[in-house]
């Protein structure tokens, strides 16, 4: 810790002239991957602290609140957490329960509650703390509870935290509660605007995501090594084992994995740093794949290790125990996955809406709609729209940018049957939305890589032929699924199966547990 800390490894995106090192995302980014290949815990102590822990006052703070807090956290001389998670209020963040109470002298906002699971929680001198509070709403004037952000000192008194808890993973870093008993917060520590602390929250958390595909692309560099390392020199049946094809499988894909995981982070970086403000979709994309890509990487270096790859001494047993909360943590996957599909399909629904507005006037929106009719029956009789990746996508990947236009084409379509179906009902539609996020996920890692691989062939890199096979991989592989995905949306064997489950599921947990007898009869 002492020596990231003289290094500038908890400052690294804090501007220089508040005594930071003042790094673009990218390099943030490319620090990040170096400590992912090493230390996850590290890592997350690392972007425990700067990632969440005091992001919020550096995307939101007053000038007097980075001059007074950022210079210290920047060195590493105060550790920051990022307080939003409760025993009650997890995926669902806007239901906390810790509340702020303004105090008589109007001075002090009193602050109390619990947070749970939090890293860095007991090592941390300041908190971004996420509390409820009466705001009058300026429309009805009615009193509402709305979250507001806090930044909180422990030396203010009535902060208290736990033991670090015992988890499966990731002990290097400190994990505990975070108490907070009638503290007194200045006023001027509220970061943002009076009851806009949900927003403020899931800016931090988007913002940081990025730098979590980067990381996991770290990891998965090492992990591959190291089972590249034993392939090469594993001798059974009279040969390296690398010569087999069962093990050229597996590390033939856990190359390609790691291929668009890398290639997901530094667009995401790059596309920040130029300027983009809306790569939120992107990033929990980013998240969502870097996490289950960098599980099944582990997973398969421990399978090609064999017996090896399960004892400690290995190493690779307890970087699969650390990546297990990358699922989990700064928004489920699961939750992830929904947010991907609705804010997908609310772009379709603003074109739907557009159309229904051109249709109130049908002679005035002649070209639009006409063009709108062509495309639609284009796509019903398995046509192209138009779209093309031809003038982009280097001539060497033609037939996979054209799987790609292939994909989006059927994507379109689907999203938009999906809308009409169901409406505004398509929110509860949960079976239906993971499919639908499943292709977003693959169909983006499809450009992605594609973008890549065509940069390097257009500049004749040394390893472009390579990263021309990795690209064609995945690409051949990613449609395949995308289109099973997408017909399950209209399958009716795909509704049974679904219909099915939640049938299951409602037994079981009505059950309490498997429902079934033994099957010896007692």
């Amino acid at each position: 810790m002492e020596g990231l800390k003289e290094m500038g490894a908890f400052g690294l995106q804090v501007p220089s002239e508040l005594g930071g090192l003042g790094l673009s995302n990218t390099q943030y980014a490319r620090l990040v991957e170096i400590v992912g290949m090493h230390d996850l815990g590290v890592g997350i102590t690392l972007g425990a602290h700067q990632s969440i822990g005091f992001k919020g006052i550096l995307l939101f703070g007053t000038d007097a609140q980075k001059q007074k807090y950022l210079p210290k956290l920047a060195t590493g001389e105060t550790i920051a957490a990022f307080c939003l998670t409760e025993p009650t209020s997890g995926s669902d963040a806007a239901s906390i329960k810790t509340t702020a109470v303004k105090s008589d002298c109007g001075k002090y906002y009193i602050l109390n509650g619990g947070k749970t699971w939090i890293s860095n929680g007991g090592l941390a001198d300041i908190f971004t703390v996420f509390a409820k509070m009466p705001v009058k709403d300026e429309t009805t004037g009615e009193l509402k509870n709305k979250i507001t952000t806090f930044i909180v000192e422990r030396g203010f008194g009535g902060v208290t935290s736990g033991p670090p808890e015992k988890k499966m993973g990731i002990k290097a870093s400190n994990t505990a509660e975070v108490h907070f008993d009638n503290v007194k917060v200045p006023v001027e520590n509220i970061v943002g605007e009076i009851g806009g602390g949900f927003k403020v929250a899931m800016n931090i958390l988007n913002n940081g995501r990025f730098g979590m595909a980067a990381a996991l692309s770290g990891t998965m560099k090492g992990v591959i090594a190291t089972a590249v390392d034993h392939a090469a020199n594993r001798t059974q049946f009279g040969a390296k084992i690398h010569n087999f094809g069962a093990i050229q499988e597996k590390v033939a894909h856990m190359a390609v994995l790691h291929y668009v995981t890398e290639s997901m982070a530094y667009m995401i970086s790059a596309n920040m740093d130029s300027g983009a403000t809306d790569f939120q979709i992107e990033a929990a994309i980013s998240k969502i794949f870097a996490s289950e890509a960098a599980w099944t990487v582990t997973d398969e270096c421990i399978q090609l290790m064999g017996g090896m790859g399960f004892m400690k001494d290995a190493g690779v047993e307890r970087v699969m125990r650390d990546l297990r909360i990358f699922r989990i943590f700064e928004g489920t996957n699961d939750i992830l996955r929904l947010f991907v599909a609705l804010n997908g399909i609310q772009t379709a629904g603003n074109h739907l809406k557009g159309l229904q507005r051109a249709l109130k006037n049908p002679v005035g929106n002649a070209t639009l709609l006409m063009s709108e009719i062509g495309k639609r029956a284009r796509r019903k009789a398995g046509l192209s729209t138009g779209i093309t990746l031809s003038n982009v996508v280097h001539p060497e990947l033609q037939q996979s940018g054209e799987l790609t236009v292939k994909a989006i084409e059927k994507f379109g379509a689907c999203t938009e049957d999906l809308l009409l179906k169901y409406g505004k009902g398509i929110v509860d539609e949960q079976f239906l939305l993971k499919r639908v996020a499943d292709s977003a996920i693959d169909l983006y890692a499809m450009v992605v890589v594609l973008s890549r691989a065509s940069r390097s062939l257009s500049q004749g890199h040394a390893t472009a032929q390579h990263e021309k096979l990795l690209s064609e991989t995945w690409c051949i592989e990613a449609y395949a699924r995308i289109m099973d995905s997408l017909n399950a949306l209209s399958s009716s064997s795909a509704k049974l199966a679904f219909k099915n489950m939640r049938a299951i599921s409602a037994a079981v947990v009505s059950n309490g547990g498997t429902v079934t007898p033994h099957p010896l009869g007692f």
